[in-house]
């Protein structure tokens, strides 16, 4: 099918005319930060910057926190990154991985990782201390659109290491509560003790600005207090929503988005104002290896942060 830019007619790149079929909604999905959010390294991005790690533990069995300063002082208070992004850790003699950027761009200076360990390069990650050194380069990839977020209602729904994007740009809602209309979260594991971020999500339920509803689906410890179930039941605790005025954020298994999209939907927001991150095969983080492609796209590139538009004409995203 060609498209009105005549990319296949004249042997143009999809990927790279941008197809017109999908023009309008990528645009706008989260831009970048109007340059300032430039790689660690401006000469070469696949250069690491040395970073050191400031403090880590466990949230859960098998995840575990970071939180890393870049080496160079002046790089790292200067460093801009936005809500979405991510960027790749490496170890030498391990390799490198793509992680999601878990701290707020509204707190300079370090940045935070929620990682779980599943391989060569987070096996080697989790035998670090504190105080060790490992590389890092980015950020990579597009973000949410804060502006457009702006003065509207935020329902964020997260389940499982879920909760490890969509935990930056709800620590930014907060840094900056006065942008924003009512803010909803809506977070869901299996058991307690998988639920990363418990003790930080149960002190966000103090707050009298947030909508804060915690979910697991089995309670194996008899002392679980919220609600038992999936993440979709906690739908109908949902204040009266005005649909044109909500964006929705979505970040979990890729078995939840079946069940959460069509809970969305029933509640009439709009295709292009429901927002997943979709981390999937990135490997080199700008869009040269071609590991991560889908059709003429780079996940690394162009999202990821992807629209439910995007996500019903590309039905390969999830």
């Amino acid at each position: 099918m060609s498209c009105r830019y005549k990319c296949q007619d004249s042997g143009q790149s999809p990927r790279r005319r941008r197809c017109g079929r999908f023009l309008e909604p990528i645009q706008q999905r989260g831009e970048k930060m109007n340059g300032e959010n430039k790689s660690f390294n401006q000469t070469n991005p696949f250069i690491p910057e040395p970073a050191r790690i400031v403090r880590t533990y466990y949230l859960t069995e098998d995840v575990k926190f970071f939180q890393v300063r870049i080496a160079d002082m002046k790089k790292a208070l200067s460093f801009r990154y936005c809500a979405g992004q991510f960027a790749m850790i490496s170890v030498l003699g391990a390799g490198e991985a793509p992680f999601s950027i878990s701290s707020t761009p509204s707190r300079p200076g370090l940045l935070e990782f929620c990682i779980r360990k599943v391989g060569t390069v987070t096996n080697a990650i989790f035998r670090l201390k504190e105080n060790d050194l490992i590389g890092l380069r980015g950020p990579f990839g597009n973000c949410f659109p804060i502006e457009r977020m702006i003065n509207k209602d935020i329902i964020i729904v997260m389940g499982g290491l879920g909760a490890a994007p969509l935990r930056s740009v709800l620590l930014y809602c907060l840094d900056n509560r006065d942008q924003f209309r009512r803010v909803t979260l809506l977070h869901g594991a299996k058991r307690p003790a998988e639920m990363i971020f418990r003790e930080e999500f149960f002190s966000l339920k103090e707050r009298d600005d947030l909508y804060c509803y915690l979910s697991v689906d089995e309670d194996d410890t008899g002392k679980w207090t919220e609600n038992t179930g999936v993440v979709t039941t906690l739908f109908p605790l949902l204040e009266k929503i005005d649909p044109s005025n909500t964006f929705s954020l979505v970040c979990g298994p890729p078995i939840m988005y079946k069940f959460v999209l069509k809970e969305l939907v029933n509640l009439n927001i709009p295709k292009d104002q429901i927002l997943m991150t979709l981390e999937r095969r990135m490997k080199c983080g700008v869009g040269k290896c071609g590991h991560c492609a889908i059709d003429y796209i780079y996940t690394c590139l162009d999202g990821p942060v992807f629209t439910y538009w995007d996500v019903i004409h590309m039905r390969e995203l999830i």
